[in-house]
Order: C-alpha cells, then sequence, then structure tokens
C-alpha cells in the first residue's frame, strides 16, 4: 500500500450568519472519505458568532468586512489563500457528500476539464411547499454543461488564467466565470453522483420572492455585459422573461375585465399551458402534485424575476450599486 497522500484539496466554505448550517458543512468535510483536505472558512460580516465557531473546529477562518459583499469576493478572497492545486467551493449551508471529492477528482486527470459538480439537492424538501418545489431547480442532466453552481471542484491555475470571479456580481458570478473558462478551452462537467445536501430554508413568500428577484438582477447584469459577444450570456432568458411575464401580468390584469367567454377561454389556456409544463417535468421527478406546483412556480417566478431585472435597469440609470440581496436569516 502506498503512504503517499493525494493532491491537496482546498475545500473554501463561503458563509453569512449560517449558525448552525456551518457547522454542519464544516463537520461533513471532516468526514469525507478524500484523505488530504484543507478547509478555509470565509465569512462575510457575520454576527452569530459561527465563524468562531468554525475556527473552534479546525476552519482557517478568513474575515471580510468590505462595503459591498457578495459570494464572488469571499470566493476569491478563499481561493487566494489555499494552497492546494484543487479548489472544492461551498456555500455554508451544504452539507458535502462524503465519496463526492473523490469520485470527482478523478475527472480532473484529464487536462481539458477544469470544473467538475455534481448533484445538490435539498436536505428536507418536507419543510415547506416551497423548498419541496425549488428542490427540482437543482435537477440537471450529467454532462458536458455551460456553468456550474456554488458548489464544485476548479483547478487552481485555470482559477488564476481567468483571473477567478468577478467580485463586482452580486450574483451570477459562477455562470459568469464559467463563459471565462470556456473561452479557454476547458470543459465543465457534471457528474451523475450526489455532492451536496443543501438547505435552502425558504419557508415563507418572501424569501421566494427575493431568491427570485435576485436571479432577475443577474440575468439583466450579465445579458446587458455581453449583449454584444460572441457568447451573449443569459441574453435569450432575460429576454424570454421580459416576453413571460408581461404576458402573465397582462392575462392577470384583463381577466376581471374580459367577457364570460374571453375569461373561459384565457383560463383554460392557463390550465392547459401549467398541465404541459407539469408533463415536461416528469423526468425530474414521479410525484404528480409536486411537478404540479413546480409548474406553477416556473411561470409565476417569471414575474419577480422581471422586478429584478427591471431594479437593475433603474439602479443603473440612478447610478446606484445593488447590494447583497439576502432573503434568509440565521
Amino acid at each position: 500500500m502506498s503512504d503517499v497522500l493525494p493532491p491537496l484539496i482546498s475545500v473554501v466554505v463561503i458563509g453569512r450568519n449560517e449558525g448552525p448550517r456551518l457547522l454542519k458543512c464544516i463537520d461533513s468535510i471532516q468526514s469525507s472519505d478524500y484523505p488530504n483536505l484543507e478547509i478555509i472558512c470565509v465569512d462575510s460580516a457575520s454576527t452569530d458568532g459561527s465563524p468562531e465557531c468554525a475556527e473552534a473546529l479546525g476552519a482557517t477562518l478568513v474575515r471580510l468586512q468590505p462595503e459591498l459583499l457578495s459570494a464572488a469576493l469571499a470566493r476569491n478572497a478563499g481561493w487566494r489563500q489555499a494552497q492546494g492545486d484543487f479548489i472544492l467551493f461551498l456555500d455554508g449551508d451544504t452539507v458535502l457528500e462524503p465519496h463526492f471529492i473523490t469520485r470527482a477528482i478523478a475527472e480532473l486527470e484529464n487536462p481539458d476539464v477544469a470544473v467538475v459538480w455534481g448533484h445538490r439537492r435539498e436536505i428536507a424538501p418536507e419543510q415547506s411547499l416551497y423548498v419541496r418545489v425549488l428542490d427540482l431547480d437543482w435537477i440537471y442532466p450529467p454532462g458536458d454543461s455551460l456553468f456550474c453552481g456554488g458548489d464544485a471542484l476548479m483547478r487552481r491555475s485555470v482559477l488564476e488564467k481567468v483571473g477567478g470571479f468577478d467580485d463586482t456580481l452580486i450574483a451570477g458570478e459562477e455562470p459568469e466565470l464559467c463563459r471565462r473558462i470556456r473561452a479557454q478551452g476547458y470543459v465543465i462537467r457534471h457528474i451523475d453522483a450526489p455532492m451536496t445536501k443543501h438547505d435552502l430554508a425558504v419557508n415563507n413568500f418572501s424569501a421566494y420572492w427575493k431568491r427570485a428577484f435576485r436571479a432577475g438582477h443577474a440575468y439583466a447584469e450579465l445579458a446587458e455585459r455581453f449583449r454584444n459577444s460572441e457568447d451573449p450570456l443569459w441574453l435569450a432568458d432575460s429576454r424570454r422573461n421580459y416576453k413571460h411575464a408581461l404576458l402573465l401580468l397582462s392575462g392577470i390584469i384583463t381577466l376581471p375585465l374580459l367577457p364570460l367567454p374571453a375569461a373561459s377561454f384565457l383560463l383554460l389556456s392557463a390550465v392547459a399551458l401549467i398541465l404541459r409544463s407539469t408533463l415536461r417535468s416528469s423526468w425530474k421527478t414521479s410525484g404528480l402534485s409536486t411537478r404540479f406546483y413546480y409548474a406553477l412556480h416556473s411561470h409565476f417566478q417569471q414575474i419577480p424575476i422581471l422586478c429584478g431585472q427591471l431594479a437593475y435597469r433603474r439602479n443603473q440609470r440612478c447610478g446606484r450599486q445593488q447590494k447583497l440581496i439576502e432573503y434568509k436569516s440565521s
């Protein structure tokens, strides 16, 4: 048996007021079957005492106190502090699957692969209807992909080559980074393996709205930035959202004003649209009721996403910088 350790992997955990979620995350990393890890916890001005507890568990603590907080800023601070040639980024509200790193590092034996990510699912989808539905948003087919999420294993050399995350972004930093990585000829690979369990903690409408609003802000910012490029990231998504949301809003506003036959036709059309979306999501889950609510979500979320896009446009006109949009509490 060889006593030579495999390559050092630096696990960068970012968080802000994650409370017990952060401690569960650190514990799950320490329970990994991969034998050569360092843990770096990057804290963004927490006030709940969780970073000190993470440090007591053996994590290296990096504190950030910038005026404008962002996940991108925290991730950059973490990987630049790291010693490993490979960086595993985790959000502080996740629990790492014990075999993921061993499975993922094998993919990086291919020098063309720069990023490896797996399946993220919710820890407790039953905690609320919101979480039960949003859990399906994490499901992507395995294979080479355009971008990853916040949990991913990356080559440090590639991060150095492209300059890391864009820390001026408050959301959408992972797709933007992956766009630059792909432009260098590298591959983003989604493997068919469990990666993390996530604690979304969206238990009320306000949190649900803010989360979708933040997505809209990211759509608008990245679509505007790359509008005239050869790879116009999220431009089609941004335009699709405008059309979808405006159609929904116009239907909601005009429905009470329509004569009964026209109103009935509009309602039947909406029901048909929801049923079609329900059928199309059958590959994500066999649960019919969950698929039905997921179909409702996929259409309704277009409204707060549109609001996020409009907020970005307003801020641009007024010369304001949007601060971090937080949707969960500690």
